[in-house]
């Protein structure tokens, strides 16, 4: 039996009284494992008695650089803290945090599902979804708005260039999958540059929402990705943005083979990579390993 503890909603509700109930209800329940988001962040100095004698684990999804101190506090009180970006490991063992691990997200098997249609006016060759607010996506997204049918959803968008096919704002969970559905290729583009260091970088759950939807998701290639989902066979990855817009010519004339890797990146997060599979690997006190 598990309790979700949704610490933004209790704050909007009580405001400054909220940790102190939330702290209430979770000793009532006694739990064998916590599992804390960054949402907990500002209720855990009421937590931190509790934290100290129940095994605890902290999963960090956030690509930012420096790390916010919230979360430093945080993944100190806990026992175990991972993270879904390998290049932060190491940012969290110089802040003296214990048992940092690399895990990656994963996908929902009651949310993340193949929408049985979409509506016309999301038909599209290519779609992306994610905040506008990061420059860096700003240029790929005019160059592939060049060569296909694009359309953009997402926050912080109003502010972006005019010139970019901006279809909507906010992506609920349950219209994600017919967005999906009405794409030939989903697209993933990271937010940061990436960093120097070689070892695994890490994606983020726009990966596993796509493949849990039975969409084609052409990604930025980062080290270590091919270990989540391989190129061709379940995803595909460009490294350059001459990359990207060869491997979607070659798709979208193809929608057979774009199909068959969406099929395939559904049976393979169904197999490996849901939230559960996590989970499990959480309470058994393991790294990522690829299966």
């Amino acid at each position: 039996m598990a309790r979700v503890c949704d610490v933004p909603a209790w704050r909007r509700a009580l405001r400054g009284s909220a940790a102190h109930v939330l702290r209430w209800r979770a000793e009532r329940f006694a739990p064998d494992f916590i599992l804390c988001t960054r949402h907990a962040a500002p209720v855990s100095a009421a937590l931190e008695r509790l934290l100290a004698r129940v095994p605890s684990a902290f999963w960090y999804f956030d690509a930012v650089a420096p790390l916010p101190d919230e979360a430093v506090l945080l993944a100190r009180r806990c026992a175990h803290t991972y993270t879904t970006y390998g290049f932060q490991l190491e940012a969290f063992h110089a802040a003296r945090c214990r048992e940092v691990r690399y895990l990656p997200q994963g996908m929902d098997p009651v949310v993340d599902r193949p929408a049985a249609r979409a509506p016309a006016d999301y038909r599209c060759d290519l779609s992306f979804v994610g905040s506008g607010q990061y420059s860096r996506r700003h240029a790929l997204l005019r160059t592939l708005a060049g060569s296909f049918g694009l359309q953009i959803r997402g926050p912080g968008w109003h502010d972006g260039p005019s010139d970019l096919p901006v279809a909507g704002g906010v992506v609920r969970p349950t219209d994600f999958p017919r967005v999906v559905r009405g794409a030939s290729l989903s697209l993933g583009i990271d937010a940061l540059p990436h960093p120097p260091d070689p070892g695994p970088r890490g994606t983020s759950n726009r990966l596993w929402r796509v493949l849990g939807a039975e969409g084609c998701f052409l990604g930025e290639y980062v080290p270590g990705v091919e270990a989540l989902a391989r190129h061709g066979v379940e995803a595909l990855w460009y490294r350059s943005p001459a990359e990207a817009v060869d491997l979607a010519r070659e798709f979208l004339a193809e929608p057979g083979r774009a199909a068959a890797i969406a099929r395939a990146g559904r049976a393979h997060v169904l197999a490996r990579h849901t939230y559960a599979h996590r989970v499990r690997m959480m309470l058994a006190g393991q790294d990522y390993i690829s299966t």
